[in-house]
């Protein structure tokens, strides 16, 4: 990566942090002028288009970076994030999955699958993975949450059946 493209995606980083997603849009495509397959470039513009809501066009980002680099951790996690914002739970699935047989005790691709399972409905499998997320990150408040509301939610639902 060159200089020059570093300092453009630090800017853009700074820009992002801001909330200035317009003006590091450009700055991203900038960078990817200069360096077409820079793949935290591609990632980075990705993950400020879902900040924008620009779902498909973030995966557009996403799987290009996969393209280049089919292992890439960020890359699968972040594209995973946008087919769940995207309703689509089992393709997030696949992601998470990919990124657990990469890394099995990646505790964001753990909990995320455990939302995506209790979106899809399966709360069980979904608190076991907001489970596994915790014995590695007992801190991660997204897995403590969402566990803490799965098991509200399956106490209700087992004293709807009672």
């Amino acid at each position: 990566m060159s200089k020059e493209v570093d300092k453009i995606l630090l800017q853009s980083y700074d820009l992002c942090e801001d909330g200035n997603f317009s003006d590091a849009l450009k700055l991203y495509d900038l960078a990817l002028k200069l360096e077409p397959d820079n793949i935290n470039a591609l990632i980075d513009k990705g993950v400020t288009l879902q900040n924008l809501g620009r779902i498909k066009q973030a995966i557009k980002y996403y799987d290009k970076a996969l393209h280049i680099d089919p292992k890439n951790i960020n890359a699968l996690v972040n594209k995973g994030a946008s087919l769940h914002t995207d309703e689509k739970y089992r393709d997030a699935i696949k992601c998470y999955d990919l990124v657990l047989k990469i890394n099995k005790k990646h505790a964001m691709a753990l909990a995320y699958k455990g939302l995506s399972l209790g979106e899809s409905g399966n709360l069980a499998d979904a608190l076991k993975y907001f489970k596994k997320s915790l014995s590695i990150d007992h801190d991660y408040d997204l897995a403590h949450i969402s566990k803490e509301m799965t098991e509200e939610l399956l106490k209700h639902i087992k004293k709807q059946k009672i």
